[in-house]
């Protein structure tokens, strides 16, 4: 080990800074703890390769104070999901299904998801990360690993070609699946990619992106649609239609729609690559206009003309066209020793469910605070092998979650067995005539499954006082100057505070206020100062405020309207809310005095004062290097 005097040192080192390594690096900077990131490549790579965000990633984003930039500079919603079944390749088809992704359906108060352009998605939330916490060092390329009990030791080479050496407490690699950390360091330490049995998927498929101009009559005179009395818009919508498509084509399974804000004009396209078939034979240039090119040649007949119409060649710029080969893999563990794994790193998606990117987000939102605990109050003990094993098996269950409802969502896409299909279709129009089937359906399920993690050994939530829930976000309005805001606003705020939990108050009406005051004296005390009681919120559900109750401040909120979102700037450039519950939060969180982790889960949720201090009980022994396995 070369002499640790002429090591640089950190807290943690990040390999990688896609976007699961540059969200992980702005909540650790957040949370104060200093990071340095390493990344090969020079700058931020053009390709757009992820282009599906859910609501959860909208939630991280906002997170980090993007939501301005959300919906105005880094995508837009996606609307609606069509399942389109046959053979004739129209993806104007009536859908057997059709999921609305506009509607706020699920847990987060944000519409189900966004179409992004990945390159302006990583610039963003590298422009989070804090300089004052946060060093990028790009064209670094990771040249040797070792560790210690203490530390790591990374060994990089920068883009002069010399070598430099840095040390951290933790090093994590957000390097993707062919990175260094798990290919070149952690696979000969026994950890590997195995098959996810209960939702195993493997298919090779061709993924295209495409950007179109817009074809007009000066620039088309012959264009057969201008006779017609189509504009140049219109033509542009009959041949990629806005809303995302799961092409259930027996023949070739296929998924294309839009994605990226809609002056970018970006189309994907992929389709399945068959067994015997070759991935690059199938993504030539030849192959790929004999896939594709039926989907945007449209029959004359529809148009009443001779001639089949097709969308100009020469209005369509091939940014990339290549075979990946999609599966569903996990790591059979996620941290050795020191050195721990995230994102696609840990674990591979298929592509039917947008899950790539937010699964990285969730490993990194969810280690960014356990980081930190380890760093500020575990510095001299070995709590971080039961805190990191404990993390990686509570993301492992949700990991599952996504896992099947991607695969679901593949198999629906992929079937090609014509009894299967014609039960599939059948079952799926069937089923829309029973209402609250129909909604489930519709909704793509998002309220039905409110997440919730089963506790086991280590896991940092009390299960009896209804932690490992998962922290609904509804809208809010603050009392004082009557701003809309959300939820996670009004409780987490800048993020700036050092305290590694939140603690507010749920009451029905201002009623409560006055006992609720009275438990909470002296509770920066008995909370060793991670709570203050003049800096919790109040969110209160319903009925009369009675200004008298009130403690003057920011921190006093009313759950707000769907009509009162709909009419504040946090509205504009996004869907209006539509089936928004503002109750869920209080149907949900089921106390007065509900503890939440920094990554949106619920440690415990308490309705009196003995069940609070029990929880803070907890929670301190937790924080401070008790034995995590006990708790």
């Amino acid at each position: 080990m070369t002499d640790q005097k002429d090591w640089e040192s950190t807290e943690v080192i990040i390999c990688g800074c896609g976007p699961t390594g540059a969200l992980l690096s702005a909540y650790l900077g957040r949370a104060g703890v200093h990071n340095v990131v390493v990344e090969k490549e020079p700058t931020i790579t053009t390709d757009p390769r992820g282009i599906a965000l859910d609501d959860d990633g909208i939630r991280l984003l906002q997170g980090l104070g993007l939501y301005d930039s959300i919906y105005t500079k880094i995508g837009t919603s996606m609307g609606r999901f069509n399942f389109v079944s046959g053979t004739d390749c129209d993806m104007h088809r009536t859908p057997i299904l059709a999921m609305d992704y506009n509607i706020i359906a699920g847990a987060t108060g944000h519409v189900g998801y966004i179409g992004h352009k990945q390159p302006v998605l990583e610039s963003h939330i590298r422009n989070c990360m804090p300089s004052s916490h946060c060093s990028l060092r790009c064209n670094a390329t990771v040249v040797q690993l070792e560790e210690d009990e203490d530390w790591t030791y990374c060994t990089y080479r920068d883009a002069t070609g010399e070598e430099r050496g840095i040390r951290a407490r933790f090093f994590v690699g957000a390097d993707g699946k062919t990175g260094y950390t798990r290919k070149k360091y952690l696979e000969p330490r026994g950890v590997f990619m195995e098959k996810f049995h209960a939702a195993f998927y493997e298919e090779t498929w061709v993924a295209l992106n495409w950007r179109i101009t817009v074809p007009t009559p000066q620039s088309h005179p012959n264009f057969p649609l201008w006779k017609r009395g189509y504009s140049p818009e219109q033509v542009y919508d009959l041949f990629f239609p806005p809303e995302f498509r799961f092409l259930c084509n027996p023949d070739r399974p296929a998924v294309s729609g839009r994605f990226g804000l809609p002056a970018d004009r970006l189309w994907r396209f992929e389709y399945i690559i068959h067994k015997g078939e070759d991935g690059c034979v199938m993504a030539s240039p030849e192959e790929m206009r004999r896939v594709v090119y039926p989907y945007i040649t449209h029959r004359g007949s529809r148009y009443q003309l001779a001639e089949d119409v097709q969308f100009p060649e020469d209005c369509i710029e091939v940014l990339r066209c290549r075979p990946f080969t999609f599966s569903s893999r996990t790591c059979n563990v996620w941290a050795k020793d020191r050195v721990i794994l995230c994102g696609d790193a840990a674990h591979v998606f298929p592509p039917f469910g947008g899950q790539g990117i937010v699964s990285g987000f969730r490993d990194a939102m969810s280690l960014s605070w356990r980081l930190a605990m380890l760093c500020r109050y575990h510095t001299n003990n070995k709590a971080h092998y039961h805190v990191l094993k404990a993390w990686y098996e509570e993301r492992k269950q949700q990991l599952k979650l996504s896992l099947a409802t991607t695969v679901a969502n593949g198999v629906m896409v992929c079937e090609t067995h014509p009894l299967k299909i014609f039960l599939r279709d059948w079952y799926i129009w069937f089923v829309q005539f029973i209402p609250s089937w129909r909604r489930q359906l519709q909704h793509g399920r998002r309220k039905a499954t409110i997440f919730r993690y089963r506790h086991s050994n280590g896991m940092p939530f009390i299960p009896d006082l209804n932690g490992g829930l998962y922290l609904p976000q509804v809208y809010c309005r603050r009392i004082e100057d009557n701003e809309i805001l959300f939820t996670d606003d009004a409780i987490y705020g800048s993020l700036n505070n050092a305290s590694l939990f939140r603690l507010f108050v749920y009451a029905r009406d201002s009623s409560e206020i006055p006992a609720i005051k009275h438990t909470l004296e002296g509770i920066e005390n008995w909370s060793r100062g991670e709570f203050s009681a003049t800096d919790i919120p109040f969110i209160l559900e319903k009925g009369d405020i009675d200004p008298t109750s009130l403690s003057k401040g920011k921190n006093t909120f009313q759950v707000a309207t769907a009509d009162e979102f709909a009419d504040s700037p946090l509205c504009s450039d996004r869907p209006r809310p539509s089936d928004y519950d503002p109750c869920l939060l209080g149907d949900k969180v089921q106390g007065k005095y509900i503890i939440v982790r920094m990554d949106r889960v619920i440690f415990a949720s308490c309705a009196n004062e003995d069940e609070l201090r029990r929880a803070v009980h907890t929670m301190l022994g937790y924080l401070h290097g008790d034995d995590p396995a006990e708790h």
